[in-house]
């Protein structure tokens, strides 16, 4: 099995091998995924970090050897925590976003193998403890993001995504989708329990989950719906003020966080 990382700043995951086919997720510079198959155009891989499959444009895909995957992987990394940030090679200034992972970062140098980058960017404390105030903190940066299904940066993120970039920059790797985060975490048996910087999850008609979010305090969540925002919410659901209506039936709220 051949190994990668994402050395541009988003690099489109598609449903299937075309151009045409929708964008299911993104690669953020920096993050690593397994080649499981390849085509004449088209790669498909499955990210490290939550197992997601997808399909890639091989002309984006950055070959690594399975030594210097192993070592990236086992290494704590830390994150940009800017909004946008460039990154220096010989070969080019790259511009970077909210949530890419900066392995071997050591001073301002970045070194992947026989790639050397420059950033001199802050970034995530990779000692700091995991907590809710942290993640309702970098959610916050992410306010005024348009939608864009399959998206996980400021430029453009769906629902699923702003909810794993926001875990993934405090360390830990949430699920690629809505319904598969539901599936992990400890359900409250009081809605009153819940805590600003858990997740709440919303289903439709057939109880399908199809959205997330992340509580707040006094009753309101951040969440990406059209674009991130804070709404008002209550036990039916999330309440736009503008509208005066409801968007989204509330199913269940869980704790993500490891006790």
């Amino acid at each position: 099995m051949q190994h990668g990382i994402s050395l541009l700043s988003h690099i489109p995951c598609r449903a299937e091998p075309s151009d045409k086919s929708e964008m299911v997720s993104q690669l953020l510079f920096g993050e690593l995924y397994f080649v499981t198959e390849v085509q004449e155009k088209w790669v498909q891989i499955r990210i490290a970090h939550d197992h997601y499959t997808c399909w890639v444009c091989i002309k984006q895909v950055h070959l690594i050897t399975e030594e210097l995957f192993s070592d990236l992987e086992a290494d704590l990394p830390v994150y940009c925590t800017e909004l946008v940030q460039i990154v220096q090679s010989n070969e080019a200034l790259l511009p970077i976003t909210l949530g890419a992972t900066l392995f071997n970062l050591k001073g301002d140098e970045l070194t992947l193998g026989d790639k050397k980058f420059i950033y001199q960017g802050a970034t995530s404390d990779k000692f700091a403890a995991l907590t809710k105030s942290k993640i309702i903190e970098d959610a916050f940066m992410y306010i005024g993001a348009p939608y864009l299904w399959g998206g996980r940066s400021p430029f453009g993120i769906d629902c699923s995504g702003f909810t794993q970039i926001v875990y993934k920059m405090n360390g830990l790797a949430l699920p690629r989708d809505a319904s598969q985060q539901v599936e992990i975490g400890e359900n409250y048996s009081f809605v009153e329990e819940a805590e600003p910087g858990d997740l709440a999850f919303f289903d439709n008609e057939e109880g399908n989950i199809t959205h997330v979010g992340i509580l707040l305090q006094d009753g309101k969540i951040i969440h990406a719906s059209g674009k991130v925002r804070i709404d008002k919410l209550d036990h039916h659901g999330i309440f736009n003020e503008e509208t005066g209506k409801y968007t989204h039936k509330l199913r269940i709220i869980k704790n993500i966080i490891p006790k």
